[in-house]
Formats: C-alpha cells, sequence, structure tokens
C-alpha cells in the first residue's frame, strides 16, 4: 500500500472517530442538560435525536467506504 493511500485512510479515520464523538457530546449535551436549562419544550428533544441519526448514519456510511477502502489495498 502507498505512502498516500495510508494517509488517506488514517484521514478518513480519524474524521469518523471525530463526527460520532462530537454527535454523541453535542446530543447528549442538548437533550439533558442545555435544552432543559434554557426551557425548550421536549419535542425539541426529537429535532435533537433526529439531527443525531442522521449524523451516526453519515458516519455509518463512512465507516462502509473506508472499509471499502482498505479493501481495495
Amino acid at each position: 500500500m502507498d505512502k498516500d493511500k495510508e494517509q488517506a485512510i488514517a484521514r478518513k479515520g480519524r474524521h469518523i472517530g471525530l463526527v460520532i464523538a462530537v454527535t454523541m457530546l453535542v446530543w447528549l449535551a442538548m437533550t439533558l442538560f442545555i435544552g432543559p436549562a434554557v426551557g425548550l419544550p421536549g419535542r425539541y428533544a426529537l429535532l435533537f435525536d433526529f439531527a443525531a441519526l442522521a449524523a451516526f448514519i453519515y458516519a455509518g456510511v463512512n465507516i462502509f467506504q473506508l472499509w471499502r477502502m482498505r479493501q481495495d489495498s
């Protein structure tokens, strides 16, 4: 495997990890702490849930792409 391919795989892996970690932190913070502290109605929790779900689906698609990149090498 050439150096550029290894760097691309590592970069994509870091990106996926960052997306998952930031999504989890923001989702928990908004749902459990910030939303109730500001006084947002409970229906906004569903909006945060859908946004987190979209980010996790994005991460899942990228994980599949990363797996395909590793299979090609």
